[in-house]
């Protein structure tokens, strides 16, 4: 290891190595409670995120490409020496492994980019202290500064005499809506990227704010009053085939597993978040930022979310609409023509943004 990287010792410490979701590629699974212990990240530091977004723990997956498997002793510089990260944001009851294969084909495509697969906002092994959370903690704006807060401690960004490196945030549905809400007086022009996938900003669309308000308060009630244990019977098929529409097999077993998981007060409380948010605080820099939509998604409704992006002059040349549901880019058997186009797409698209990101930072912006 150089001392060159020494800031990014964490890498070693990761609980679990193995092969990648495709061929040549890796993957290491990394829980910020662990890394405190052995040493690899500053235990006062940890303790402050996690404090500060009133998180027990927070846990991710690197992905890289590699045609032999690189010696510890090499791994730091190995994903350090890059020109940038794709940190990957899940949606309501997912985790980090939403993703399928979608990590390792962009580091595929590019060896010089590391995918980040996150586990967020209480779910997955990244859950809330309070298992009722307070909503302010748990909304998609709470989100994205607890993610911008990690990010900080794993001291990813680019340093001065470092290359240029970007920070591409790709998330969907619930970490879809949390991309609007960073904070880019925070970051350089040219040094972020957002890909909202079929983002869950309910702000202008009242037919779903009210009825995803009106389940989160459902499932919260239901962690009280056992006898109505039988109405989740019915509620939680109905949501998951929601949430799901279009997705694999696996995706839509993942979901209902971590339903089953996830405390109910969590569960119910960032539904509910994400329902009543009337946070219309939205920095309007479009720059580097997309969004694509499914023509056929029952969770975000694509007419009101055309409206709500129309409303905050977000470019017309920054949208993209393709035919399918709210899993857009994952292969459900009866949507693969469909959904197989719209993975390639987003693959492309994510690449494409982060170039032009990497243009900005050697050239600046071109005007006129």
């Amino acid at each position: 290891m150089t001392e060159f990287f020494s800031h990014l010792n964490w890498i070693q410490g990761y609980s679990e190595r193995s092969a990648g979701e495709v061929p040549n590629t890796y993957s290491a699974l990394y829980r910020l409670s662990a890394l405190m212990t052995t040493g690899h990240i500053n235990p006062g530091e940890g303790r402050g995120v996690l404090l500060d977004n009133g998180l027990a723990d927070i846990s991710w997956k690197l992905t890289w490409r590699e045609d032999h498997e690189t010696p510890d002793e090499h791994l730091i510089e190995r994903l350090g020496d890059v020109d940038g990260y794709v940190i990957f944001m899940h949606g309501w009851t997912g985790n980090h492994r939403v993703w399928e294969e979608l990590p390792a084909l962009l580091a595929l495509e590019n060896p010089r980019l590391v995918s980040i697969s996150v586990d967020h906002n209480g779910f997955g092994n990244t859950r809330f202290v309070d298992e009722t959370p307070n909503l302010d903690n748990c909304n998609p704006p709470a989100a994205m500064r607890s993610l911008e807060r990690w990010l900080s401690l794993l001291h990813l960004r680019s340093r001065q005499g470092d290359r240029p490196k970007v920070i591409n945030f790709v998330g969907h549905s619930m970490g879809g809506a949390a991309l609007f809400y960073l904070n880019p007086l925070n970051w350089r022009l040219g040094e972020e990227t957002r890909y909202a996938i079929a983002p869950a900003l309910l702000l202008q669309d009242e037919l779903h704010s009210v009825f995803f308000t009106a389940l989160g308060t459902s499932i919260n009630i239901l962690q009280y009053i056992g006898f109505f244990k039988f109405i989740e019977r019915v509620i939680k098929p109905e949501l998951i085939d929601i949430l799901c529409a279009g997705a694999s097999d696996y995706v839509k077993k993942l979901h209902s597993t971590e339903y089953e998981v996830t405390p109910r007060g969590i569960t119910g409380a960032t539904l509910v978040a994400m329902g009543l948010l009337h946070d219309h605080e939205i920095p309007r820099r479009w720059d580097t930022f997309r969004v694509i939509l499914g023509h056929k998604d029952r969770m975000v409704g694509l007419s009101p979310m055309m409206d709500l992006l129309s409303d905050m002059e977000f470019p017309t040349a920054n949208i993209r609409v393709v035919p399918g549901s709210h899993y857009l880019f994952s292969i459900g058997k009866d949507v693969v023509f469909q959904h197989a186009q719209n993975r390639e797409l987003v693959v492309q698209d994510i690449l494409a943004l982060h170039e032009r990101a990497l243009d900005i930072q050697k050239h600046g912006v071109l005007i006129g």
